[in-house]
């Protein structure tokens, strides 16, 4: 039989890359930990992390494990919520978003949501998409709005994920530039017109999504600075300070200064849509699912 402690212990190892971090992370020794790991693979007969001078890492039986882990976890999760659901008598839903997207679509499918369930209890909590989406996975919440760019869901090392992904909308990033910039009056810009431009971005992974199309582009990014507000970035760009790429759908309200230009294709696009994981029949979700697609479909993209 598999020990769960020794599960929990391996997905610590797995999310934090070392024994020692794992260890801080649970409260255990080091040692602990290490011959949690060892006990789980005597268990197995197989080893479940390769070991190096630069940490650990997962083997392809490790990750099946912490897969399982994973499922583990959100199952007890799961089930202290329904035991916590019998004291109110009242069902509940807890749900993650990012800023920009949450207050785009969350107000109106919330408010669709409580109409058809006026006992919901509802908790929200904010975070990015590699937060947000392994708290799915574990059962801490039960639906991620996030998004993600090229590529594949952020779910986290070691993850091998059961979420079930529903697209809403397509977010196209824009350039934001001062309304006295040269190229103020342009319909559309190419990014190699811009190889020259100082930065000043709404966030850390705007900023590796530019590099990457820039790198395609020929040029390395003049980054000036990065802030964790889009707002705030083009407040900045008003002010002279260089020039944005901000997302279709943190556009609004206007800032007085700046303005936004097209990127011609391939356009950089951000890709929304909510992570759910199917636990059978939950009306309330599927109710909170749809408004959110809906929501979406109205949304006119810039």
């Amino acid at each position: 039989m598999i020990d769960v402690q020794r599960l929990r212990v391996l997905r610590a190892v797995a999310e934090h890359g070392s024994f020692n971090q794992a260890a801080t992370a649970l409260r255990l020794t080091p040692s602990a930990v290490s011959q949690h790991v060892a006990a789980l693979e005597r268990s197995l007969g197989t080893q479940v992390v390769a070991r190096s001078t630069r940490g650990v890492t997962l083997t392809p039986a490790g990750r099946i494990m912490v897969g399982a882990a994973e499922s583990v976890a959100a199952e007890i999760e799961h089930a202290r919520n329904k035991v916590a659901q019998l004291g109110t008598g009242r069902p509940r839903l807890t749900i993650a978003t990012f800023t920009s997207g949450g207050r785009l679509l969350l107000p109106a499918a919330l408010t669709r949501l409580t109409a058809a369930h006026p006992r919901m209890l509802l908790h929200i909590r904010e975070g990015e998409p590699e937060d947000t989406l392994p708290l799915v996975r574990q059962g801490a919440v039960d639906l991620a709005l996030a998004y993600h760019f090229d590529g594949p869901l952020p779910v986290g090392p070691g993850i091998t994920s059961a979420l079930e992904w529903t697209p809403l909308l397509d977010d196209p990033l824009h350039v934001v530039l001062p309304t006295e910039h040269r190229l103020a009056d342009r319909d559309a810009l190419d990014l190699t017109e811009l190889a020259a431009e100082p930065w000043v971005l709404g966030c850390l992974k705007t900023e590796a999504y530019l590099r990457r199309y820039a790198a395609r582009a020929g040029f390395d990014p003049d980054v000036r600075g990065t802030t964790t507000d889009y707002f705030f970035a083009r407040s900045l760009v008003a002010a002279g300070t260089g020039i944005s790429l901000i997302p279709s759908i943190a556009l609004a309200p206007d800032v007085p200064g700046s303005c936004t230009v097209p990127i011609t294709s391939p356009a950089p696009v951000r890709h929304i849509g909510v992570a759910t994981i199917d636990r059978g029949d939950r009306p309330h979700l599927a109710t909170l699912v749809h408004a959110l697609r809906d929501q979406a479909a109205r949304y006119d993209v810039p």
